[in-house]
């Protein structure tokens, strides 16, 4: 197939007008070109003739340019503004043929023409700017008070060049009208140009013909100019062949190109140029004692370009705002990332010592959960506020984003560097609460800190993060970091990156741990634990992941995770004929988002899972974070029938309220009373009371990580419900789970009873 020509007409284009039009142009061209040796000998009778073919040829070319300016929307105002240049040409070809058939005109025929150019001036150029700047170019390479200035100079120039050619001998309207024609050409070639030159060569050929619609003019006006009056008959086809040339150019498809913002270099640039030139004029004029037109021109001129760098000086200073606000947080007025990360490369540098330190806020998202994004943002802005006096001078507080601030503090005069004297100061901000709309909110923070001399910027920034991390595990609030202890944890932030893709490539997979009944040994359900299986650590455990997790805010997105994929799995043992029910665990963050029950049961409607084959387990120390918002939460999870339970249950700072007071129908004993349950009387006293309880109240009773035959035993003795642990299985995934239910799992008599144990 050969290749498509980029001289392409418009889609929908008619044919037939448009051949018609471009007849038109090339018949007004030809005419021209025979009627210009008559006009040339000063023939009567050619001239009104030659200036009704000039007016046809324009009103030709204003209906394909209005034509075009339609079809093409985002070029509507470059082809309109040349078309409104068009119409001035059009009037004055008018002008000139009334005045050439009245006799006592006929002196003045010549006056439309000749400044014709000079009023269609600012049409044209304004055109072709507003097509530089939003079709092809890179920059606006000017603008029309600097065009108009260049144009002025020009002629005050030109004026000065010819003050002794027998040129200037003509009327003074015949002679400056020319010499503006000339500058006028000069200008809109240079902008045409421009419009090549910055970014439409070799994919837009429209431009060509532009420049060469503007070149042709400018060639026969220079012609004019350098004969010095004498007349000359092939300058007269310029016109027409610079309009057939628009004409085509109008009709042409245009080339895909990317609109870019515009430059102030180019236009500062040409004002100091003209301001330059018509200096030189002006001082020309002062040593010889002479006013005249080029004086004048180069007076205008200078005003011009000095307006434009007028109009320089306030977009600069607009500029610097930009900048400036380009370096500033939005939300709490501090640098932003970029200010820090520009800090910390100059004070390396200029090898400055300092200290980076990376502070991230403590259960924010509780913050902005439980209260609104409205009450986060005022938390972030007095946060930025109580930080701000405990910084010394040089030093730059700023926010990276979301909840993590940054402090880049220097040295001492001694150039000592007391990181940890920072970390101090800046906790000891935060000690006091916050009151946020009418409340009193305690925030805990974690910081990590690092010291310059240990690497670049990037480097420094994986030390703090690292250090930050490890005081948010250790709950100490605060490190520095050392190699020897936070070098292995430096890599969490690839980690982080790696977990937010898992959580949309399927590489988070769900195992399975049964849930057996003590009495029966039929297996009831099996709790869903996450497992990562990583495409280069290989399967990760929980541990490994999820305080990443909850610490980075993807806790929300992997527990719906895990949700989706646990719902689905019991939706599948369903239709299989198994009858079990899952139990899936949920975070702090979780019980604070008012959502969860929402999606909850969307995930079940659209699974047809019903709702009691679900339990959701939470911890005492979850319930206890913020009981008003979990208990709403939890309440909403058991309106929609499934199961919450107690998990951990006896480890947390328990309270028998929350039995009382929680909508929940399990406790799951943890794996510390059934590990000592043998062997501490205390112990097993704890587990027979709590059994007894949780039966007065309704609940049944989960034990978790039984490992042992005695153990069991004596969890049967003791009235406990169901079993999970070793001795069972392992947490397996769901297809070898299903060939564990088929050989032991559903089987009567899995569990010895304690008389078989001999208990």
């Amino acid at each position: 197939m050969p290749p498509r020509s980029p001289l392409r007409l418009l889609p929908g284009t008619p044919r037939r007008v448009l051949q018609l039009g471009l007849l038109l142009c090339a018949a007004a061209t030809v005419a021209t070109a025979l009627l210009g040796p008559a006009v040339a000998a000063g023939s009567d009778g050619a001239a009104p003739g030659r200036f009704a073919i000039v007016l046809a040829l324009h009103a030709t070319l204003v209906g394909l340019l209005v034509w075009r300016a339609r079809t093409l929307p985002q070029e509507r105002v470059v082809w309109t503004r040349i078309a409104l240049a068009g119409l001035v040409f059009a009037a004055a070809a008018l002008a000139a043929g009334v005045l050439a058939v009245i006799p006592a005109t006929q002196s003045l025929t010549a006056v439309p023409m000749a400044w014709a150019p000079v009023v269609a001036f600012p049409f044209i150029h304004s055109g072709l700017v507003r097509w530089n700047r939003y079709t092809t170019g890179l920059a606006d390479p000017s603008d029309v008070v600097n065009g108009a200035s260049g144009t002025v100079a020009a002629v005050a120039v030109l004026n000065v060049l010819l003050s002794d050619s027998a040129l200037t001998a003509g009327p003074w309207w015949e002679v400056q009208a020319l010499l503006a024609q000339v500058a006028v050409d000069v200008v809109l070639v240079g902008t045409a140009l421009s419009v090549v030159g910055l970014g439409a060569m070799g994919r837009d050929p429209r431009s060509w013909l532009v420049v060469a619609a503007f070149a042709v003019s400018a060639v026969g006006d220079v012609a004019r100019l350098l004969a010095e009056g004498v007349p000359v008959a092939w300058a007269a086809t310029a016109e027409p062949v610079s309009a057939a040339l628009l004409c085509l150019a109008a009709i042409l498809r245009p080339a895909r190109t990317t609109p870019q913002p515009t430059d102030p270099t180019a236009p500062t640039v040409g004002s100091f140029v003209v301001i330059t030139a018509s200096t030189g004029v002006l001082v020309a004029a002062a040593v010889s004692g002479t006013v005249g037109p080029a004086t004048w021109c180069a007076a205008l001129a200078a005003l011009g370009a000095s307006v434009r760098l007028l109009v320089n000086v306030r977009e600069l200073a607009q500029l610097a705002v930009t900048r400036k606000e380009a370096l500033t947080d939005e939300l709490t007025g501090l640098a932003n990332r970029r200010a820090v990360l520009h800090r910390v490369e100059q004070l390396c540098a200029e090898g400055v010592p300092f200290t980076l330190a990376l502070l991230d806020l403590d259960r924010f998202k509780e913050v902005n959960d439980g209260l609104g994004h409205a009450a986060g943002d005022d938390l972030l802005r007095l946060v930025a506020d109580r930080l701000t006096p405990a910084l010394h001078t040089g030093d730059v507080l700023g926010r990276l984003g979301g909840d993590e601030f940054a402090v880049v503090a220097v040295a001492d005069r001694a150039g000592t560097v007391h990181a940890e004297d920072l970390g101090h100061r800046v906790l000891d901000r935060l000690q006091r609460p916050f009151l946020i709309r009418g409340m009193s909110v305690h925030v805990a923070a974690s910081i990590g800190l690092t010291c310059s001399g240990s690497g670049g910027r990037s480097q420094l920034l994986r030390q703090a993060d690292a250090a930050m991390y490890a005081a948010k595990r250790a709950g100490t609030g605060l490190a520095v970091y050392d190699p020897s202890r936070h070098a292995d944890s430096s890599g969490h932030l690839a980690l982080v990156e790696e977990l937010r893709a898992a959580l949309t490539t399927g590489q988070l997979v769900l195992h399975h741990q049964p849930q057996v009944d003590v009495r029966t040994g039929r297996t009831l359900g099996a709790e869903a634990l996450v497992r990562w299986a990583h495409p280069v650590r290989g399967l990760l455990g929980p541990a490994q992941f999820l305080p990443l997790a909850e610490a980075h805010g993807l806790m929300g997105a992997l527990t719906d995770e895990v949700l989706r994929q646990a719902v689905a799995q019991a939706a599948d043992w369903r239709r299989r004929g198994l009858d079990l029910r899952i139990s899936v665990n949920l975070s702090a963050s979780n019980l604070l988002d008012t959502d969860l029950p929402h999606r909850v049961a969307g995930l079940l409607a659209d699974a047809g899972l019903p709702a009691e084959s679900l339990v959701l387990e939470v911890t005492e120390t979850v319930l206890m974070g913020d009981a008003e918002r979990s208990l709403a939460v939890v309440t909403a999870l058991t309106a929609l029938g499934l199961t919450v339970s107690i998990d951990d249950f006896g480890t947390g700072y328990s309270s028998l309220s929350y039995l009382r007071d929680l909508p929940v129908a399990e406790l799951k004993l943890d794996r510390s009373f059934t590990a000592d349950l043998l062997e501490e009387p205390r112990t097993e006293a704890i587990v027979a009371s709590t059994i007894d309880l949780a039966h007065r109240l309704g609940l049944r009773v989960v034990a978790e990580g039984v490992e042992h035959d005695a153990t069991l035993a004596r969890l049967a003795r003791l009235g406990c419900d169901e079993s999970q642990g070793y001795l069972h299985s392992a947490p397996l995934p769901a297809d070898r789970l299903a060939d564990w239910l088929d050989r032991v799992g559903t089987a009567p008599g899995l569990v010895r009873t304690p008389e078989l144990l001999g208990s």
